[in-house]
């Protein structure tokens, strides 16, 4: 117990500086607010439960020290930002087509979703594996809470308390997204909404592209 109260601090921490992450706008959240509102709640579940997968599996790969690795060494870190970059300007490219059409994606809420729940989930993991940003996230996050010399379990409940927060945030967003009345709220403002999502995906992935 006196070992568990040692480590506390630095734990709900790096919980601290999680939450933070997941409720500033950024990538995962804001396709997750167009899958959800476009395809529906489920559709938006199951891209969810792709990022909050997707959170899980960089936290392992950092308590485990690969993405420190992929630090190391720049090539890694560049293909990785190129294949995030081209991801994000396809999903701008669909964004900026539905504006254009706004009549083609009606919002929907309780219907089945257009594609199934594996075709969802790996957008959202795919999102989540090929943004730098998430795992220079999680580096920050282990670093704020599992110190050189700390046991293993310290770092094992930050990563899977972490992943399991990410999942039900995410989730919890997804069904936010389909309630009535924002849906309502999105029919009005389908377009602008879209174009809105269209061109910070275009700038994001531009960024992350070009950035050395």
């Amino acid at each position: 117990m006196a070992e568990f109260l040692t480590y506390l601090p630095g734990i709900l921490l790096a919980y601290a500086a999680f939450m933070v992450g997941l409720i500033s706008p950024g990538p995962a959240l804001m396709a997750l607010m167009g899958v959800s509102l476009g395809d529906g709640r489920r559709a938006g579940r199951y891209f969810a439960l792709g990022i909050g997968s997707g959170s899980l599996c960089i936290g392992i790969l950092t308590l485990s020290g690969l993405s420190a690795l992929l630090l190391a060494y720049a090539d890694a870190m560049y293909v990785i930002r190129i294949a995030g970059g081209c991801y994000l300007l396809w999903m701008a490219f669909k964004a900026l087509k539905a504006a254009a059409h706004p009549a083609s994606i009606p919002a929907r809420a309780d219907n089945d979703p257009q594609q199934s729940a594996a075709h969802y989930f790996s957008r959202g993991l795919a999102l989540h594996l090929t943004n730098p940003k998430a795992i220079l996230t999680w580096i920050a996050i282990i670093s704020i809470g599992f110190h050189p010399g700390a046991p293993l379990w310290v770092g094992v409940v930050i990563v899977a308390s972490c992943g399991l927060i990410s999942t039900l945030v995410h989730l919890f967003y997804a069904t936010a997204f389909s309630t009535r009345p924002v849906i309502a709220l999105y029919r009005r403002l389908a377009r602008w909404i879209n174009a809105i999502l269209g061109v910070f995906f275009a700038v994001l992935g531009l960024k992350l592209i070009f950035s050395r």
